[in-house]
């Protein structure tokens, strides 16, 4: 047995450490999924109060509050966002720390998909509003059935790209000994002493990941722009 193939066994193969990154994976991608649901769901109701703001200007302490938010949230890092929600706002209590990253990563994916969609609503012409409101239709009724679906077309492969953002940030669940894909790798390279072997297949696993992630965001880009031609 080659020597590169005997630290191969030493370090992934004895004592089945190669759970560590399986396990790892799975924690990473259980994250990495609800944080995203979270971040749409909160994401558009926070771009639904700042659109409808910046359009009638009705909902001024909401978006307020919602300004408040989107500041505090993108002006901080998330690792100090993480440890904020683990170490303090639940610090005193028992609580999964699974829950606790997709919650954290939740809220700060929220911040920037609020953007990207309100980004979205307010790149629609202003003519589509009033075709709306020539058809007898309220504002909520314009912005559900005419407005959103056609920004959220627009903002589809951006809501993408931040979701192989969050993907990654998600990398730092470590902090708060979470056993996620990168801190599986951390376990096994304290335990072999061997440093090289597991970060690169911690390293290679992520990109694989954003590989396949990146083919289906350019793929879904090429359909939209099929469809927008016909």
């Amino acid at each position: 047995m080659s020597d590169f193939m005997q630290r191969l066994h030493d370090t992934f193969i004895d004592g089945a450490r190669w759970q560590y990154l399986t396990d790892g994976l799975k924690t990473t991608l259980i994250v990495t999924v609800f944080a995203a649901l979270i971040g749409i769901f909160l994401g558009f109701l926070i771009a639904i109060v700042r659109s409808t703001h910046d359009k009638t200007g009705n909902l001024k302490i909401l978006n307020a509050v919602t300004k408040l938010y989107l500041t505090v949230i993108r002006g901080t890092p998330v690792v100090v966002q993480l440890l904020i929600i683990y170490f303090v706002i639940f610090g005193s209590v028992k609580i999964d720390k699974t829950f606790v990253a997709i919650l954290s990563f939740g809220l700060n994916s929220a911040a920037y998909v609020a953007e990207i969609i309100r980004s979205g609503i307010m790149s629609i012409d202003i003519g589509q509003f009033e075709a709306g409101g020539s058809l007898g239709l309220s504002y909520s009724k314009t912005m559900v059935n005419i407005i959103v679906p056609q920004a959220f077309k627009n903002v589809l492969p951006a809501l993408a790209n931040e979701f192989i953002v969050l993907l990654k940030e998600t990398s730092i669940c470590g902090y708060i000994a979470l056993a996620d894909l990168t801190k599986g790798g951390d376990i096994i390279r304290a335990a072999t002493y061997e440093a090289f072997l597991p970060l690169i297949a911690v390293a290679i696993i992520y990109l694989i990941m954003v590989m396949i992630l990146t083919w289906l965001v350019g793929k879904l880009e090429r359909r939209l722009a099929k469809n927008d031609k016909r």
